[in-house]
């Protein structure tokens, strides 16, 4: 009989579970330059939760048969170096489809960075349990010791999940996670940030939340990580938490505890070389408690390790020991990385390879960093001379890198290694924050442990106000001297928690030790804001007042004569704007002629303003059909995100039927990023949410909420109020 026609019913497992792996990859890889990891030999052993070792036998006999071929390519993500990559053939393809039987179509969906599904020893019954706890609505945090195996168990209780139809959300943490990054992860780009929000738009029946690694969340952050899961936990999704024991918040309330051991000896006894004897296997599977990692870990070439040895031990004594000084190089420096990194980043990374087919690193996409035990293990062995000089010579790598990782990389490396000195946090942190605001207070955090020093001190109040955390940034506040730069953050943080009394109490105190020019500085800027606190539509007469006289009473001639034109340019804007609002012609050609004047009529913003005039003009409570054609001519030809964004919010305010286009327009600026430390951006942004409510009614509720919260991020009390109150009407 022709081997190449042999059902796949007559293979052995692991012959039939290697051709399952294998077809799930299209057969345009075979002629591939690059081609994924999952099909090399360390990728396919992971996938199906084996060791190396134990895939030689079943390859080889497939590959005489031929059902496979093999060949060395370039791996994605695994550095420059070409490696043995595993296809199917034709002929594998056709036994897998005679011995399969026809698969229901899933139903379910996947979010976020989900693992490739691992298969499983042992553990049938722990995912039975587990499984039904949270399909039945439970919630549950699973834990254990680091290398047990409970991210597998989550992702195999997730495959259980999905093939019932259930969705499923699933975020993995690191030290600079932070609720609004488990946001989107759940959710995709554009997710809303405040927990109540995130909750709103991804909770549901037959959905499941899953919080992988938990215990690598910074302290920094863990406050509101616990927030996001206190709120979901009084929805109507499952949540699944996965942590190392202890977890960094205990037991959340609502949440019943799975802690997963060792594998039982018969079980532990198949993640070891399928060549091992019985005894041997027994004796290796007892000294090692039935650790999974462990298990995967030890060499036929080892002797058995002791009968009680710790597995921490162990792998110090034992894995550590066998890897060469390129090995060692390279896992020293993935192991004081904060995150996951690329082999690409590496500084040392000739020996990727040799972690990788060790079973050393853990995957996600391209992204590796080593098993948390043996992370935790390597730093475990370090003195601390040792670790400094690692992390002192890490920064000065990552010094010689641009951009705003680089930077964060460095900051991280320059705190364990003595501490980054105030000039270049001062420089530096602005630029990370703008990228990646969780990390940059992670570091902030740090740096301010080792030096307490006034200006990081601000810098971490004034970060804590700007992401909307009033309980981090009054822990800041008070720490810093009594002053002018005290009162005004403390105005701040009155304003974030919906208190505009006492904040103007609070600024009158700092005006009043103010230079002349400072206060008037600080009176513009206080007229803009209060501007801008309030949601679209008329402005209110009262408020059109009291700006007016405002402005009037602004002494432009206190500042310095270089800065006068932009001080009167700012209120003249102002002016233009109420009198629109108003609907004072005069008073608004007025204040056009005054910013034609100090623009010039050829500036872009003149564009601009004659449109709004035009858009302000309604005959039936909407803009001319001109109008609009106007504002989407200027809408298509404008770069500047924050310029363009508030054109798109003009046009829809100034029309009840929202045009397709228009409504296009608004899906195509709503996840672009604006700057967080702009008090004009971060009040776009909240207006950039509320405007989302409108024209997506079916998730109002979860985008005015966000809309609330960062309204009070950018200090918008009335605005925030207003909205609530709104909100609460439409419930």
């Amino acid at each position: 009989m022709n081997p190449c026609l042999r059902s796949r019913a007559m293979l052995p497992p692991a012959q039939s579970r290697i051709l399952s792996r294998l077809a799930q990859f299209g057969g345009e890889l075979e002629a591939a330059w690059d081609v994924p990891r999952a099909l090399s030999l360390p990728g396919l052993a992971e996938s199906l939760g084996v060791v190396r070792s134990a895939l030689h036998a079943p390859l080889s006999s497939l590959e005489d048969q031929g059902y496979v071929l093999t060949r060395t390519a370039h791996v994605i993500g695994g550095g420059s170096r070409r490696r043995t990559v595993v296809h199917i053939t034709d002929a594998g393809r056709e036994a897998v489809a005679e011995s399969e039987e026809p698969s229901v179509a899933r139903r379910g969906r996947a979010f976020g960075p989900i693992p490739d599904q691992i298969s499983l020893h042992g553990r049938e019954g722990d995912s039975a349990s587990l499984s039904d706890s949270l399909l039945a609505g439970s919630n549950v945090l699973l834990s254990g010791l680091p290398g047990v195996g409970k991210s597998s168990l989550a992702r195999a209780v997730t495959e259980q999940a999905l093939s019932m139809g259930w969705t499923v959300r699933w975020a993995s943490c690191d030290s600079d996670t932070d609720a609004a990054v488990i946001g989107g992860m759940w959710l995709g780009e554009g997710s809303p940030s405040s927990p109540s929000a995130i909750v709103g738009a991804c909770e549901g029946t037959r959905t499941l939340l899953v919080l992988d690694e938990a215990q690598e969340l910074h302290s920094r952050h863990a406050g509101g990580v616990v927030q996001l899961l206190d709120e979901a936990s009084l929805g109507s999704s499952s949540l699944l938490v996965v942590s190392r024991s202890p977890s960094p918040f205990g037991l959340p309330e609502g949440f019943s505890e799975f802690k997963l051991e060792g594998l039982a000896l018969e079980h532990a006894r198949s993640l070891l070389p399928g060549d091992t004897d019985s005894a041997t296997a027994d004796s290796v599977a007892q000294a090692l408690g039935g650790h999974p990692l462990a298990l995967r870990l030890w060499s036929p070439e080892e002797e058995v390790p002791e009968r009680g040895e710790a597995v921490q031990e162990y792998i110090e004594s034992t894995v550590m020991h066998r890897l060469s000084h390129e090995g060692t190089r390279t896992l020293d420096e993935f192991c004081i990385a904060p995150s996951s990194l690329r082999v690409s980043e590496l500084f040392e990374a000739d020996g990727a390879d040799e972690l990788d087919d060790s079973a050393i690193l853990r995957w996600s996409g391209l992204m590796a960093e080593p098993h948390h035990l043996i992370r935790n293990v390597r730093r475990g062995s370090w003195s601390d001379d040792q670790s400094t000089e690692l992390h002192s010579q890490a920064a000065g790598r990552w010094a010689s890198r641009q951009g705003a990782r680089a930077r964060r990389m460095e900051g991280h490396h320059l705190v364990h290694s003595g501490g980054p000195d105030v000039e270049w946090v001062c420089k530096n942190i602005h630029a990370i924050a703008e990228k990646d605001s969780a990390s940059a207070a992670v570091l902030l955090e740090q740096a301010l442990d080792l030096s307490g020093d006034e200006s990081i001190r601000e810098a971490a109040a004034d970060l804590a106000l700007e992401r909307g955390e009033p309980r981090i940034a009054e822990s800041h506040i008070e720490g810093l001297s009594e002053g002018v730069g005290r009162k005004l953050r403390s105005a701040r943080l009155a304003r974030l928690r919906g208190d505009p009394r006492s904040a103007e109490e609070i600024e009158a105190g700092a005006l009043a030790e103010m230079t002349p020019a400072e206060r008037t500085k600080a009176a513009i800027a206080s007229l803009v804001r209060r501007y801008d606190d309030r949601l679209p539509g008329p402005i209110d007469r009262g408020l059109a007042r009291e700006l007016s006289r405002g402005v009037r009473n602004v002494a432009l001639s206190s500042l310095p004569e270089s800065e006068r034109s932009a001080g009167s340019l700012a209120l003249d804007l102002i002016r233009h704007g109420i009198a629109l609002g108003t609907e004072d012609v005069a008073a608004a050609a007025e204040a056009h002629d005054a910013i034609e004047s100090a623009l010039g009529p050829d500036h872009p913003q003149m564009a601009v303003l004659d449109l709004r005039a035009r858009l302000s003009s309604r005959g039936d409570g909407n803009a001319s059909a001109e109008a609009l054609a106007s504002a989407r001519d200027l809408i298509d030809s404008s770069d500047d995100l924050a310029e363009k964004t508030r054109l798109i919010h003009a046009a829809l305010e100034a029309t009840d039927s929202h045009p397709d286009w228009l409504v296009q327009a608004h899906v195509s600026i709503a996840s672009a990023p604006l700057r967080e430390d702009l008090a004009m951006h971060r009040r776009l942004c909240a207006q950039r949410w509320y405007w989302r409510g409108v024209l997506e009614p079916e998730r109002r509720l979860s985008h005015w909420k966000e809309a609330i919260s960062r309204f009070r991020m950018a200090e918008c009390s009335a605005a925030a109020a207003e909205l609530i109150g709104r909100m609460a009407r439409a419930i």
